[in-house]
């Protein structure tokens, strides 16, 4: 039985353009109007020695009363073998306010220590309010935020969709809290099962000591 194609879900409230925005032309007189508007403002300000507005190539270079605390990307933690430290409990779906966050389980039953884990993992942050409540739900500290968030504005709302692999390897930790061992690869299982079996037969045998350690050959009458 295949399982059916994942389609992205589409939000009731999902925006559409009017017929002004679809002319174009005015949208573009609008938006330089703003911009020009911004720029005379801001020269004004410099010209008459007051402070203006500063550019800062972000994230090669940083102001310096950047917060440090800021909410920033979302992070998924790793395991120590590189595999996510989620288990797909859902809670930080759950709890989402903006419900941005979509996770399919999987179960893996050749890893006992961490049988369930995400298969799919998306974040959706054209609508995230970087509240940061997924990160106090989840019991397992396999997802968390840094304070940078870089190549985060994206012309197509679908691009900024950021799935399970790009979360993990974006800024890659795995210091995390609750540490479950490494998954057993199936053919290092097999060879060892073989050497437990012995090692339980050893321990399941009773010596068995005889009576007497000589042997009485029989006597022949005359």
């Amino acid at each position: 039985m295949t399982r059916p194609a994942y389609q992205r879900k589409r939000y009731w409230n999902a925006p559409t353009m009017s017929w002004w925005e679809r002319v174009y032309l005015f949208e573009i007189m609008r938006g330089l109007a703003i911009t020009g508007g911004v720029f005379m403002r801001n020269m004004w300000r410099w010209i008459t020695f007051r402070k203006g507005a500063l550019t800062t190539y972000y994230p090669e270079e940083r102001r310096p009363d950047y917060a440090a605390h800021n909410r920033g990307k979302h992070v998924l933690t790793q395991r120590p073998d590189g595999r996510p430290q989620c288990i797909a409990c859902n809670m930080c779906a759950t709890v989402c306010p903006a419900k941005v966050i979509e996770i399919e389980a999987a179960f893996d039953p050749d890893d006992p220590a961490h049988p369930k884990y995400p298969v799919r993992f998306e974040i959706d942050y054209s609508r995230c309010v970087f509240c940061g409540l997924c990160v106090e739900a989840c019991p397992e500290d396999a997802i968390r935020m840094v304070k940078d968030s870089p190549h985060m504005p994206d012309m197509d709302r679908d691009a900024m969709w950021w799935s399970r692999d790009e979360l993990l390897t974006w800024h890659p930790q795995q210091d995390v809290a609750k540490r479950y061992p490494p998954k057993r690869i199936p053919a290092e299982a097999d060879a060892t099962q073989p050497q437990a079996s012995r090692s339980g037969l050893r321990g399941s045998l009773i010596p068995i000591a005889s009576a007497s350690s000589t042997v009485v050959a029989p006597v022949q009458g005359d």
